[in-house]
């Protein structure tokens, strides 16, 4: 099937932590960017907000000196999150902006007096892709494929697909940015014969690691692992924390406490975190970055090595290790059983972790030219697949955590394993506990903890109006299925009567439907007054 050009097309997106970029496959069946220029097509994930008004890309990033309380950066490392999480908590602290806990307790960010959710920021950058796209191909963009890092849990890919719904899409599927990226290599057209492929995936806030079996149009995902508190934002902060410590020496000012200042700082680090991955050594000038306690400015200056660099966040490094051994434990597989190893995310650029991942699988790594284009382009490759207009190539992926439920003691009994075969189907049977017990409630957890303190809680199922019995007399039969967007549904049974309890399992938190369609409205109400990011 070859699209007329009046059908609009399903973007591939990916909604990046520091840049995002969309892609559609053209009709010579190569993925490419799309976007209203060259220059355009990557832009980063920064919002700023000025009176009424918002900006996105780099327009917003310009704005990031004089206004940085107002312009936020980094929201996906707060979708589905919970504000009182370690690594929130520790963003939050380093942030120019505040970050606040919302009635439900997720993270949310303070702009003036109102509290706005990371998902309405990221909606703000998945409409300006859309609506560059548009202006792109000359058609109207309803439909996208959305990635996300594989070890994203349930409410973190809820989380994305409100944001798609805010921006004015319908996400049709949710794909694991390790798989985009593997379809984008184009490792299934590399040869006949089963190849295990791990694609080592570090952006600017999460930490993936895919190992998968290849052969012809078949993906299999046989196991995957990550750290979604760890990107290229930890590498800057380090940087970021001990610029500032020098210069609180030599001057005694402390400006991670003046916004402007920090700002400054933060870009400055960042730039330099890129180059060294180029070169040996670069300079850092921050004139006038504060004033001294006798009222003379303060100057900065300092060269910056690769070697102090790779010294300062040698723990960050060694913490890419981790997943990878577990990743590869899972699947039963030695490193030496690796046939490719493919990197993917700006922070691959970075030579230190390049040799990181050399050391874990023994072999050199195969790197795109654009690592940060690469997952989009594999986004849309899919979509063209949903479309009709590519191969019939099969995604088989797993399930990133272990679903649980809790018992009575406060421990957790897991029913599907982590890297379980998506999709996934389970039965268990249960007994009533107490004489003549009319409901069960069902409380189902994700995570890899023992009890329900350590993992997080998902939802739960109620089935009431059971027959009367003596304790263990009445039994509940509970199914969980995960499908292939590792969308889970409950439902709870009692064989004897056929009375059954239903529920999708819905991230406890996030958006409610009132408060997204309350953002539609306002979006809509700023339409007509918001510039539209960069010209």
């Amino acid at each position: 099937m070859v699209r007329g050009r009046s059908q609009s097309p399903i973007l591939g997106i990916d909604l990046g932590t520091t840049n995002s970029c969309a892609a559609v496959v053209d009709a010579r069946g190569t993925p490419r960017l799309v976007g209203e220029s060259a220059e355009g097509r990557v832009i980063p994930s920064v919002v700023a907000f000025s009176g009424e008004d918002a900006t996105v890309g780099a327009a917003a990033v310009r704005q990031a000196i004089t206004n940085p309380t107002r312009t936020i950066f980094g929201a996906k490392r707060l979708m589905g999150r919970k504000v009182s999480a370690e690594d929130v908590s520790w963003f939050a602290r380093a942030a120019p902006f505040r970050v606040v806990a919302a009635p439900n307790g997720d993270a949310w960010i303070r702009i003036g007096k109102e509290g706005r959710s990371p998902q309405e920021i990221a909606g703000y950058v998945l409409r300006r892709i859309r609506q560059s796209a548009e202006r792109d191909l000359g058609l109207p963009v309803t439909r996208a494929v959305v990635t996300v890092p594989a070890y994203f849990d349930d409410a973190q890919r809820q989380a994305t697909r409100d944001a798609g719904t805010i921006a004015g899409l319908d996400v049709v599927r949710i794909l694991n940015e390790p798989t985009a990226a593997a379809l984008a290599y184009g490792v299934h057209r590399a040869g006949p014969g089963r190849k295990i492929v791990a694609v080592f995936d570090v952006g600017g806030g999460t930490f993936d690691i895919s190992i998968m079996a290849v052969e012809n149009d078949l993906f299999e995902v046989l196991s995957t692992s990550g750290d979604s508190a760890l990107g290229g934002d930890d590498w800057d902060r380090r940087v970021v924390d001990r610029l500032a410590d020098e210069i609180f020496d030599a001057h005694r000012i402390d400006v991670t406490g003046v916004p402007v200042s920090l700002g400054r700082l933060r870009e400055a680090s960042e730039r330099a975190k890129r180059d060294l991955s180029e070169r040996q050594e670069t300079a850092i000038q921050l004139p006038y970055l504060g004033q001294a306690e006798g009222g003379q400015p303060v100057n900065f200056e300092r060269v910056l090595r690769r070697g102090e660099l790779e010294s300062l966040t040698a723990d960050l490094t060694q913490r890419l290790a981790i997943p990878c051994r577990r990743a590869l434990s899972d699947a039963g597989l030695s490193p030496a059983e690796v046939d490719q190893v493919l990197l993917v995310g700006g922070m691959t650029r970075m030579p230190a972790v390049q040799a990181m991942v050399e050391e874990i699988f023994g072999r050199k790594p195969k790197r795109s030219e654009h690592p940060d284009e690469v997952v989009a382009r594999g986004a849309a490759a899919h979509a063209a697949i949903l479309e009709g207009e590519q191969g019939e190539a099969t995604l088989l992926d797993v399930t990133p955590h272990t679903i649980s439920i809790r018992v009575g003691d406060g421990s957790l009994v897991p029913v599907i394993s982590r890297n379980s075969m998506l999709p996934v189907r389970t039965r268990k049977l249960f007994a009533t506990t107490m004489d003549d017990q009319r409901h069960v409630r069902i409380e189902v957890y994700q995570g890899e903890g023992r009890d329900a303190a350590s993992s997080r809680k998902l939802g739960h199922v109620t089935l009431d109006q059971l027959p009367s019995g003596p304790a263990g007399s009445v039994r509940v039969e509970l199914i969980m299925t995960i499908d292939v967007e590792s969308i889970l549904r409950v439902t709870a049974r009692e064989p004897s009567t056929g009375r059954e309890a239903r529920v999708r399992i819905s991230p406890s938190g996030g958006l409610t439907e009132t408060e997204i369609s309350r953002i539609i409205e306002r979006r809509r109400d700023e339409a007509s007054r918001e510039p539209e990011g960069d010209p």
